[in-house]
């Protein structure tokens, strides 16, 4: 989902362009900060002082060329983001309105992106050294797989995968021909994120206890009536590893999350990003322990995947993990709630709590934020914008703040509990070998991959 640039943002670049500034108006310039974020002083001062440091710079001709697969509302807003760092050379879309739509957009000076309704030609092109895949869920794993086998670098929209095989397959393609590949799962590259994280990993909370997720409630609908296809659409080829079906409007474009074959409901759209934090503070590679149950059941012919639900974690070290869903929230955007039961999470220890969304971050008591972190605690990787991390990873070959690993670990979280959804049994999982073990373990374990339908599997990009 995307996320305007944060005030914090706004003042870390203005920061950028002016690194000959006098104390007076460096602090200045960090109230101004403070009143627009809420978060506290100490933090920003380090956070300005950080930014005023001398940095290299890309030259003008440091500008990859860039290709969008998936031209809906979350490709075109990574490719205006991607553009501030690149040229936006090719669009790929099955459906010709998008595309053309977006090719449109990015058209300067007369000179048009080109247009392909297979994402494989994209990958053909010398010039196209990156890949922004804003495919739906289930399309991401071939796209990434295809583009790391191109030698393409890639900026993958979360989820980062459709089950918990594809991920390891993931890895193994990125590590194999060495690319930089982001999740898009921006909220490690937000402040007031990162500091919430910071703050309990240096349990300025004591012993952290608990942490819970609050996420929208998905879509419950139906039954939907079939349509004839639209002209525009290669609805065979959006299908694509998914079982072959009638047209349905409601299936595709925005509302395809809500159906079991092609993502997982809110779990795995909002809980990518929400369990991906959660997942930062508490530091441990995975829960052992997973339990969940259905609060509603889906409406026959409409929407399959879970709509209403509670998921239950606990950690090898005792740490609960709860995921609740609120109906009163929204599916396409962060809104906060006045009674308090907002999308975001609340760490809870031994000596108080932090609740943190895109909009706040309030504690138990103020100085629990307030009180400056020591010189020696722990820091996380510091990232302000998640898009120009991944293009400075680009230049660099480092790792980016949310590289492939850590996509397929907070992907595989949603996962787990998607599976305790469907088998409704209790379910121990094992971290490292990633395997449910124990009662149900087989029923379970059937859950981590899924048939793909021919051809499109995985030799459609070999």
């Amino acid at each position: 989902m995307k996320s305007s640039p944060s005030h914090l943002q706004v003042h870390l670049d203005s920061a950028n362009r002016s690194c000959q500034i006098s104390r007076r108006s460096f602090l200045h310039r960090c109230s101004l900060a403070a009143a627009a974020t809420g978060l506290p002083w100490w933090f920003l001062e380090r956070e300005l002082a950080a930014a005023e440091a001398p940095q290299s710079k890309p030259t003008p001709n440091d500008r990859p060329g860039v290709a969008l697969i998936g031209c809906g509302g979350m490709g075109t807003g990574d490719a205006v983001n991607a553009s501030n760092h690149g040229e936006i050379l090719a669009v790929c879309d099955v459906d010709e309105s998008h595309r053309a739509k977006v090719a449109q957009k990015f058209t300067v000076e007369g000179k048009a992106p080109a247009q392909y309704s297979d994402f494989r030609r994209v990958l053909e092109r010398k010039d196209v050294q990156i890949v922004l895949n804003a495919t739906p869920d289930h399309w991401h794993t071939l796209v990434n797989i295809g583009a790391a086998k191109a030698g393409k670098d890639v900026y993958s929209e979360k989820p980062l995968t459709l089950t918990i095989d594809e991920g390891r397959r993931v890895i193994r393609a990125v590590r194999e021909h060495k690319i930089v590949l982001q999740t898009g799962t921006q909220q490690r590259s937000s402040p007031r994120f990162r500091l919430a994280c910071e703050l309990v990993r240096n349990q300025r909370l004591g012993r952290l206890k608990q942490a819970t997720v609050w996420l929208p409630a998905g879509l419950r609908g139906g039954p939907f009536a079939t349509a004839p296809v639209p002209a525009a659409l290669d609805w065979d080829f959006w299908q694509g590893q998914t079982r072959k079906v009638d047209y349905v409007p409601e299936r595709c474009h925005r509302t395809f999350r809500f159906w079991y074959e092609y993502s997982g409901g809110t779990m795995t759209d909002w809980g990518a990003h929400h369990n991906d934090i959660a997942y930062w503070a508490i530091g441990l590679l995975a829960p052992e322990r997973v339990q969940a149950k259905r609060l509603s059941e889906p409406i026959t012919g409409g929407y399959n995947a879970c709509s209403d639900y509670e998921v239950d974690y606990t950690y090898a070290n005792g740490i609960a993990l709860e995921i609740r869903t609120t109906p009163d929230d929204s599916i396409f955007g962060a809104v906060v709630k006045k009674d308090g039961q907002r999308n975001g999470i609340r760490f809870e220890g031994t000596d108080g709590w932090i609740w943190v969304n895109r909009a706040m971050i309030e504690a138990s008591d103020k100085d629990l934020l307030t009180a400056p972190l020591p010189d020696t605690a722990v820091r996380l990787y510091k990232s302000d914008n998640h898009m120009g991390n991944f293009f400075d990873c680009v230049r660099s070959r480092a790792l980016p703040i949310c590289d492939v690993e850590i996509g397929h670990r907070s992907a595989s979280m949603c996962h787990l509990g998607a599976i305790a959804l469907r088998t409704g049994h209790a379910l121990r999982w094992n971290p490292e070998k990633e395997r449910f073990v124990g009662d149900h373990a087989a029923e379970a374990n059937a859950y981590q991959a899924r048939e793909m339908r021919k051809p499109y599997d995985y030799g459609f990009v070999t």
